[in-house]
C-alpha cells in the first residue's frame, strides 16, 4: 500500500482516505456497515495508528464514517437534510397524502459531462447521467429533471432509475456534505400535464462532496405542493 501512495503521489493518509472513500461511493460499503478497526487497517496498509486515525478523523469531519466510542467505525448514514430545507422524498409525500405513487421514466441517457447545463455546476465531470421523469399520485405530482456526476458516483450508472426514483436511490446509498438550493415560482411545464395558467413552485438542488457536484436536480410542483421546514440533521 506504501508503493501505492508513492504511485498515485500521495500520502499514506490521504491514500488511505481516497481507498476507503472509494469503497463507500462504489457501493461495495453500506451505509451503517462497520469500517475495520484501526488495527485492521494498520496492518492493510502497512502504517502505524497515528497515520489510520488521522485518515479517519478527516473522513467523519468529511461526512463519510461515524465514529463511535466503543461501537468503533461505521459507514455514514446519507444526511437528508440542508439548511432549514428537508430534501423531499416524493414517493413517501405522495402515500403520506393517501395516494398511490407511481413513477413514470420518460428518459435515462449518459452524456458528456460537457453537454450538462451549466446551472448543473458540472464542470470537469466526464459522464453524467441525465435523467427526466413524472411523479404521480392521484395525478401528476411533480415533473423532475437530474443530472447525476458519474464521476462521483459510477454505481449510479447501474441503477434502474425506471424502477426507482433517483431521488429515492441518492437519499438512500449516497453521502454528501453539502447543499444548496433555490426556489421559485414558475409558469407551468407542459410535461406537468396541467393547464397553462396553472402556478407552480420549482425547487432546485446541488448536493456535493468536497467541492464536487454530485448531483443537480430541477423539481416543478403544481400549486399546493408545501416544502417542509426542518433542522440541519
Amino acid at each position: 500500500m506504501r508503493e501505492a501512495a508513492r504511485a498515485a503521489g500521495r500520502s499514506l493518509e490521504a491514500h488511505i482516505r481516497s481507498v476507503i472513500e472509494d469503497r463507500i461511493m462504489s457501493g461495495a460499503w453500506h451505509p451503517g456497515d462497520r469500517v475495520p478497526a484501526e488495527h485492521e487497517l494498520m496492518v492493510e496498509f502497512d502504517c502505524s495508528r497515528m497515520t489510520v486515525n488521522r485518515a479517519l478523523s478527516a473522513l467523519a469531519d468529511a461526512g463519510f464514517v461515524e465514529r463511535r466510542r466503543r461501537a468503533g467505525t461505521v459507514v455514514a448514514r446519507p444526511r437528508r437534510q440542508m439548511a432549514a430545507i428537508e430534501i423531499p422524498d416524493i414517493e413517501a409525500q405522495v402515500e403520506a397524502a393517501g395516494a398511490r405513487y407511481r413513477l413514470e421514466t420518460l428518459s435515462v441517457d449518459r452524456i458528456d459531462g460537457a453537454a450538462a447545463p451549466a446551472v448543473a455546476r458540472l464542470e470537469g465531470a466526464a459522464e453524467v447521467l441525465a435523467i427526466v421523469c413524472r411523479h404521480h399520485g392521484d395525478g401528476v405530482f411533480a415533473l423532475e429533471e437530474r443530472w447525476i456526476n458519474l464521476d462521483a458516483v459510477p454505481r449510479a450508472a447501474g441503477v434502474d432509475f425506471g424502477r426507482v426514483a433517483p431521488g429515492r436511490w441518492l437519499l438512500d446509498y449516497v453521502p454528501w456534505t453539502e447543499g444548496d438550493y433555490r426556489i421559485a415560482a414558475v409558469a407551468a411545464d407542459p410535461r406537468l400535464t396541467v393547464p397553462a395558467d396553472t402556478p407552480c413552485l420549482s425547487f432546485e438542488r446541488w448536493t456535493s462532496r468536497g467541492g464536487q457536484t454530485i448531483t443537480y436536480v430541477r423539481q416543478v410542483f403544481p400549486g399546493g405542493f408545501a416544502l417542509t421546514a426542518g433542522g440541519s440533521g
